[in-house]
């Protein structure tokens, strides 16, 4: 199904309109005024970065900047690394640790180190 947008003249209220199939008339009505005076716009995309190119843009952890681990797609890369240098595989928990820590989640144990974190 595609996904059409338009911007309503009146009001200049930009909105989205699903449609069954490509040919389909479609007669777009503003869901803020009413009004039908609607003008078909260009759609908006978004692009996902691979995590290899995020890395490479990023530059190693060890000659990494201030900001460097700002980006939270780069913690435990440091982590990685070392196990990479030494040939071993990171382990399942310590690999959960760090995908929990980029979403947003930290470990426990970092939890007790971040004043303001901490349940009392």
């Amino acid at each position: 199904m595609p996904v059409y947008e338009y911007v309503c003249g009146p009001c200049r209220k930009k909105t989205s309109v699903f449609v069954r199939k490509i040919g389909d008339s479609v007669e777009p009505a503003c869901p803020t005024c009413g009004g039908r005076d609607m003008t078909r716009i260009f759609s908006s995309f978004a692009y996902h970065k691979s995590m290899a190119a995020i890395h490479e843009q990023s530059g190693p952890p060890d000659a990494a900047g201030p900001d460097y681990y700002k980006d939270p797609r780069n913690i435990g890369r440091w982590t990685e690394r070392k196990f990479q240098d030494f040939g071993m595989e990171v382990p399942s928990q310590v690999q959960e640790m760090i995908q929990s820590a980029r979403e947003g989640e930290l470990p426990g144990p970092v939890k007790d180190l971040q004043p303001g974190l901490s349940e009392v």
